[in-house]
């Protein structure tokens, strides 16, 4: 696999955290009295207000999806984030059509190089190794280059025995690098094994949406699943089950609430409480 990729060796390199075509307020010009209407319940709510409340309806409680950069400005301390393999970019090695274009346009409207954003940082002052996922890249798409930054981030944790926390948003596989793109399900799964057997704490955050090749494998492996409101959680879509089974689904089905009355979902948390759950789950597991 090392023609894939840049190089092997881990590398460090400091993160900057900032808003960069951010695709929730686009364009940058927008000014911060505008109001942008909540998906859920309608209210009218400043860019202002949503950045201070977390991108969280302060009405109805209704969670925007986010980036990987905003996800990791609100889970780890100011300025205490250093990202991993940063310049890891995927290139088109079979051709597929279009690929080019649509890598292009994700890097453009996501301003990350890939779907998800590895680094070492600190959770209220404790050292983690902390992963988020991107939906506004290709839909969170899990190709060779995102299965291979998730993996040396799991390494990283493992060789120097610290806590993995990984935030997902994906739509799974990506279709673009076909078997190679499935590949990186075991990839991870085994890279988690070796993480595991060195009694090693694992935390997934699920985010909407999780599905897909990424829900059937690293997503799901955590130790402690945590899973934000209403976040849209599975693996085949609902409609595809229902014209399976030919069965009407429950109305919430793949939802974080009825995932967690299944058990497959250990707690619920809105995102103003994440970064302080987090910590005192690491306290209790005996991270320092």
């Amino acid at each position: 696999m090392q023609n894939l990729f840049n190089h092997r060796k881990i590398e460090i390199s400091k993160l900057k955290i900032y808003r960069k075509n951010n695709p929730t307020f686009l364009p940058k010009e927008i000014p911060d009295n505008l109001f942008k209407a909540c998906p859920n319940c309608n209210e009218n709510i400043t860019k202002e207000e949503w950045e201070s409340n977390l991108f969280v309806c302060n009405k109805c409680g209704h969670h925007l999806r986010i980036g990987a950069v905003e996800r990791i400005r609100e889970l780890c301390d100011i300025n205490s984030f250093s990202e991993f393999d940063a310049e890891i970019t995927t290139y088109n090695e079979e051709n597929f059509y279009q690929y080019d274009e649509k890598l292009e346009k994700a890097r453009t409207n996501s301003g990350i190089n890939e779907a998800v954003v590895c680094g070492v940082g600190e959770i209220s002052g404790i050292k983690a190794v902390v992963c988020a996922m991107d939906s506004n890249f290709m839909m969170g798409s899990m190709g060779k280059v995102v299965g291979e930054k998730i993996t040396r981030s799991i390494e990283y944790a493992t060789m120097k025995k610290l806590p993995l926390i990984v935030a997902t948003a994906s739509g799974g596989a990506r279709m673009q690098e076909g078997i190679i793109s499935l590949m990186q399900m075991a990839k991870t799964s085994a890279a988690l094994k070796k993480f595991n057997d060195k009694g090693l704490l694992y935390i997934t955050i699920l985010t909407d949406p999780t599905t897909g090749g990424v829900s059937a494998s690293f997503a799901m492996l955590g130790d402690i699943i945590i899973a934000e409101p209403k976040a849209y959680i599975g693996f085949a879509g609902k409609r595809v089950i229902e014209k399976t089974i030919n069965e009407k689904l429950p109305e919430e089905f793949q939802k974080s609430e009825f995932l967690l009355k299944k058990g497959f979902v250990d707690l619920i948390v809105s995102r103003n409480r994440l970064k302080d759950t987090l910590h005192k789950l690491l306290i209790l597991h005996g991270v320092k």
